[in-house]
Order: structure tokens, then C-alpha cells, then sequence
């Protein structure tokens, strides 16, 4: 763990010279990595459990293993983990930490609320609204958005690394992840795997294979509305869009050679991806 977090420090360090423009969400995430690790090592076990017997199961059922939603758990250490998060942006964004305060001592603010909104795949009316209620500190929003959601991400973490394996062997062929449910932003293709498709999960760090020619968001495998756009110098990443439900998902083609990649720093870099596809008007 301390050489892959040395490595992802490494990563983010000379990203910061090739993307200038991202310097200051990658010095965050570079925190945040060195917090998770922090967080991880004072943990004995995780606030959430998992029924060995109903495994395969739920697996067959196209069910996760943590039902978020539905069950109730402890979340004191995560809210913790959260308020230290929005610490560190505080310090690292001093010209924005009134802001930043702002929406998280507004009686708008509901960070529970946020989290259990966060594994819905269709966005609740409620949620919606709350974030309009927000609208004037909208260019903030996602980097609270980006806190919430890693405030769950050790103790997830911990669950998609004990069971990962065992999921694996469920030939998983939905296109959230089968651990908590979330739906992956970013993905990878890797040549010395026949030029296999993973999808990556944020929320818990667990990545699954998924069929290339299919979207995962609503299962379209029409290949005349799917397609892909990538910028002239970094074909290394390519954006994939479904031209049925408007979707899209970043992807990044590995080479026989590479190396293990962390797709959380892979995702902040390409960040003027995201903003291509928003202009195509994909979500």
C-alpha cells in the first residue's frame, strides 16, 4: 500500500506539469490519497458486513453486496472522515474556504442525504431540488460532491478488497459495480488481456470486466449509436458515448508494458474530457 501510494504521489506530481490547470484539484486529490491511507490503517474491520451464504445469490440476481439504501449502518467514522476532507480543502483552497463552508453549514446541506442520493442511477426530485437550493455556489458543488462520495470510500474499500475476488468468479455482466452498486466514471482497456474492457468504481475502488461494445448505463449494444471522440495528442484516453441515453464514460488503453494506473488520479487529469463531452451535450 505505501509503494502504490508513493507511486499515485509520483503520478499526481507529474501531471501537475503536463496539466497545469488541474494543479489545484490534484494537490487535493494527492491529500486525500495520503488521508484514505491514513484512514485505512486505524481500521479493524469495516461498518459494513456482508452474508457470505447469500454471495452467489445476489451476484446472480444482479444485486451488490452492500445495499447502501436499504440497510443501516453506523456513519460516524465516515462523517468524521468528511469533515477532515473538507478541512483539507479549506487549507489548500484558502481563497475559497468561506465558500466551501458555506454550503456545508447551510441548513440545505445534508450530507447523509447526499450519500444515499449518490447510489441512486436515477437522480431523485428531491435531490435535484436540494442542489438548486445551492445554484449560487453551483462551481463547488462537485468538489463537495467529490468529498461525499470519498467519505465512504475506505470503508467500501476494505469490503471490495476481502470479497473482490470471490465476485470475480460470478462472471458480474452489469454495468455498476457489484460491490456497492455505483456506476463507473472512468474505465480501462488493457492489450495484454486480449483487449479487455474494466470498469472502475469510485466508490470502492473494485474494478469488473464488461463487454467493450456495450453501454453500461443502459445496456444499448447497437454499435451505429455508439461511438467514441478522443483529443489529437492524447490517444492514450478516449471518451465513449451512447447516442441513446446520452451517456458517456472516459477510457483509458493500456499497452502490454503498462503498468498498474491509479484511475482515481487518471480521472482528475482528464478532467477536460469531461467538459468535451458536457459541450456534446452527454451527461
Amino acid at each position: 500500500m505505501v509503494l502504490t501510494l508513493r507511486k499515485s504521489l509520483q503520478t499526481i506530481e507529474n501531471y501537475k506539469i503536463t496539466n497545469p490547470q488541474c494543479n489545484e484539484i490534484l494537490d487535493i486529490l494527492g491529500e486525500i490519497l495520503i488521508a484514505r491511507e491514513e484512514y485505512r490503517k486505524n481500521m479493524k474491520g469495516s461498518i459494513f458486513s456482508v452474508d457470505e451464504k447469500i454471495i452467489a445469490q445476489k451476484m446472480q440476481g444482479g444485486l451488490p453486496l452492500i445495499d447502501f439504501k436499504g440497510g443501516s449502518f453506523d456513519l460516524t467514522r465516515p462523517r468524521e472522515y468528511f469533515d477532515s476532507l473538507i478541512t483539507i480543502a479549506k487549507r489548500k483552497m484558502p481563497h475559497d474556504a468561506d465558500k466551501i463552508k458555506e454550503i456545508v453549514e447551510s441548513k440545505e446541506f445534508d450530507w447523509e442525504k447526499l450519500i444515499k442520493a449518490s447510489f441512486d442511477r436515477v437522480e431523485e426530485e428531491e435531490e435535484v431540488e436540494n442542489r438548486k437550493t445551492l445554484e449560487d455556489v453551483e462551481d463547488y458543488l462537485d468538489l463537495i460532491d467529490l468529498f461525499v462520495e470519498e467519505s465512504l470510500r475506505p470503508e467500501l474499500e476494505y469490503i471490495a478488497e476481502k470479497y473482490g475476488i470471490i465476485v470475480s468468479r460470478f462472471g458480474w455482466t452489469e454495468g455498476y459495480c457489484p460491490i456497492c452498486g455505483k456506476e463507473p466514471k472512468i474505465g480501462e482497456i488493457r492489450e495484454n488481456e486480449d483487449g479487455k474492457r474494466y470498469l472502475f468504481c469510485h466508490q470502492c475502488g473494485y474494478k469488473w470486466n464488461f463487454r467493450r461494445i456495450k453501454c453500461p448505463f443502459c445496456g444499448n449494444e447497437e454499435q451505429h449509436s455508439l461511438a467514441y471522440f478522443a483529443v489529437e495528442g492524447e490517444e492514450r484516453y478516449h471518451v465513449d458515448v451512447c447516442n441513446k441515453c446520452r451517456r458517456y464514460i472516459k477510457t483509458v488503453e493500456l499497452s502490454k508494458s503498462a503498468e498498474e494506473i491509479n484511475l482515481d488520479v487518471e480521472d482528475i487529469a482528464t478532467l477536460h474530457l469531461d467538459m468535451l463531452a458536457y459541450e456534446e451535450g452527454y451527461n
